[in-house]
């Protein structure tokens, strides 16, 4: 064992330096580059339109790393309605924006480690101040990615997320 930070990978032996605590995706699911060329949709870093019907914000999914007390977080993308959207956008560079009601949406992220599928899981989009993304709770159902949202991961759990995200 290495006192160096990072970790060393069971898949392909090699010391990684760092141990991420968290994967991003850049666009929904739903989201194809013919799109872009679509005057009614756009796609940003933080929120997405398709085709004048379909509207998405970026948040993270964050869960607790139970070993030192981090998170590991996932950002991902939900999908809201159109008032929610839009009032999402009206207040996106307001401060005090956080003391907003949570935006209910689907989750619109396949996260490929979990099954069954994390597409479609219920959510709710909480504002936080200008600057962060909002987080995103999932419903407390017994989906694996719900359930280790609740109850939170070990660092051994982190180290697999890395393994799989890396080695595909």
């Amino acid at each position: 064992m290495t006192d160096a930070p990072g970790f060393t990978c069971s898949c392909c032996g090699e010391h990684h330096a760092e141990l991420p605590k968290g994967y991003s995706t850049t666009a929904p699911d739903v989201w194809n580059e013919d799109f872009a060329n679509d005057p009614d949709s756009m796609l940003s870093s933080d929120r997405c339109v398709i085709k004048g019907e379909h509207f998405f914000v970026k948040g993270l999914i964050e869960i607790p790393v139970l070993d030192d007390g981090s998170v590991f977080s996932w950002g991902a993308w939900v999908s809201l309605s159109r008032e929610n959207f839009t009032r999402a956008v009206e207040l996106w560079e307001t401060p005090g924006r956080e003391a907003e009601r949570p935006y209910f949406g689907w989750l619109c992220t396949e996260l490929g480690l979990y099954s069954p599928s994390t597409v479609n899981l219920r959510t709710n989009a909480h504002t936080r101040p200008v600057g962060q993304r909002p987080f995103i709770e999932l419903e407390p159902t017994d989906h694996p990615l719900a359930v280790e949202q609740r109850t939170g991961i070990t660092l051994n759990r982190v180290r697999e997320i890395a393994e799989t995200v890396l080695h595909p």
